[in-house]
């Protein structure tokens, strides 16, 4: 519970108070509190030890045993004169100038080790080398290292990425992830492709891969997880498409436009403050969940099932989707209701235009990319 009234003596939850209403909320005893603390003290003092120091009134103004750990180097964007000799270095692009060759190194500054291996605490990860690509700092071209002709650009990574994985991520980009992510994926994106996997055992069991309020404000683009994700998915979305194989609490919160497929369990209060765009979920899971003050719940047309089986097959070639493959291979009419807005503005038709192709030769292959399931090109919208 964050409830950041510690000081008030109002504690919802009855630890940091001595209000005697309030301390029958708490479930456990007193001794469990003091157990906390004793056992934080003794790492606090082993960490001291460690220091040469008594007590922490020491270590006041010791600035100089900090240091800094920072993961926004993790993509360095390096104006390099030869491609084929460039030494890692953390040389800013906005102070160096920008020559006619870039690079786009990975995060242990190798060239060409693709996927390159991702912490949590590299944040924000696409951002800056988006902001460059706006910019007119970067530009395509067949260098082998993922960026083509058309001025498209492909990465990919293994590991545990931190927050805002992909965040404001420019069309033409796209970024694969074997792993999971924290919250925050896709915020506010912008045109770009965002893959989140971890196998057909992930998928199966339904794994979590991505964390809370993901697609936060996207205006454009695609995100394929396959796996769950957590509460307020797509929340403000306003146009991005995104195939999700289950999601928390409140998806599709204040959403006004995109198309989102869910291909498993769902939380409550699905379509709260739902203004627009188009959602999808199993009718198997579509029973009180639904903000009915927002959303209705309807039938499928047969246009729009078409759609929908063109989605999930995108969905299967870009992550190998176990839940998606089965249901493309055995069922004759699929099992979703679509979800949209009581007052929904415009067609079924207009909605599903209105997002980008979906087509899995849109998306460029990054080096070394994972072997995804073959469906069969799909085909674009008109």
């Amino acid at each position: 519970v964050m409830a950041r009234q510690c000081h008030l003596n109002t504690c919802p939850v009855g630890i940091a108070t001595q209000d005697e209403t309030l301390r029958t909320r708490f479930s456990g005893k007193p001794e469990m509190v003091v157990a906390y603390f004793r056992a934080l003290g003794e790492e606090i003092r082993k960490r001291m030890a460690e220091l040469g120091v008594r007590s922490l009134t020491e270590l006041r103004g010791w600035y100089d045993r900090l240091e800094t750990k920072s993961g926004l180097d993790a993509l360095l964007v390096i104006p390099v004169s030869n491609p084929r000799h460039v030494m890692p270095q953390q040389t800013s692009v906005l102070d160096a100038g920008v020559p006619e060759t870039e690079l786009l190194l990975d995060l242990g500054g190798s060239q060409g080790a693709w996927p390159a291996t991702i912490h949590n605490f590299h944040r924000s990860i696409g951002t800056h080398l988006s902001g460059q690509r706006m910019r007119g700092h970067i530009h395509g071209g067949e260098n082998g290292n993922g960026e083509n002709s058309d001025g498209s650009i492909a990465r990919e990574f293994r590991g545990t990425a931190g927050q805002s994985f992909g965040a404001f991520l420019d069309r033409g980009v796209t970024l694969k992830l074997h792993g999971e992510a924290n919250d925050y994926v896709g915020k506010g994106l912008s045109g770009g492709t965002l893959i989140v996997r971890a196998g057909n055992s992930a998928s199966k069991r339904g794994d979590v891969l991505a964390g809370n309020t993901v697609l936060y404000g996207a205006t454009s683009g695609e995100l394929y997880i396959s796996g769950q994700a957590g509460e307020r998915f797509a929340v403000r979305n306003s146009g991005a498409t995104a195939v999700v194989e289950g999601v928390g609490q409140h998806g599709c919160e204040y959403m006004t436009g995109g198309i989102v497929a869910v291909l498993g369990p769902v939380g409550l209060n699905f379509g709260s403050g739902m203004t627009g765009g188009l959602a999808y979920i199993l009718r198997s899971e579509a029973e009180n969940v639904l903000n009915l003050e927002f959303v209705r719940p309807h039938e499928l047309e047969d246009q729009e099932e078409q759609n929908l089986r063109t989605l999930l097959a995108a969905h299967v070639s870009h992550t190998g989707s176990y839940r998606a493959s089965r249901m493309l291979a055995h069922h004759s009419s699929l099992p979703f209701v679509r979800v949209q807005p009581i007052h929904f503005q415009g067609t079924l038709d207009l909605a599903w235009r209105s997002i980008a192709p979906i087509a899995s030769e849109s998306i460029p292959a990054p080096a070394g990319s994972f072997v995804a399931v073959s469906t069969g090109a799909a085909p674009r919208y008109a």
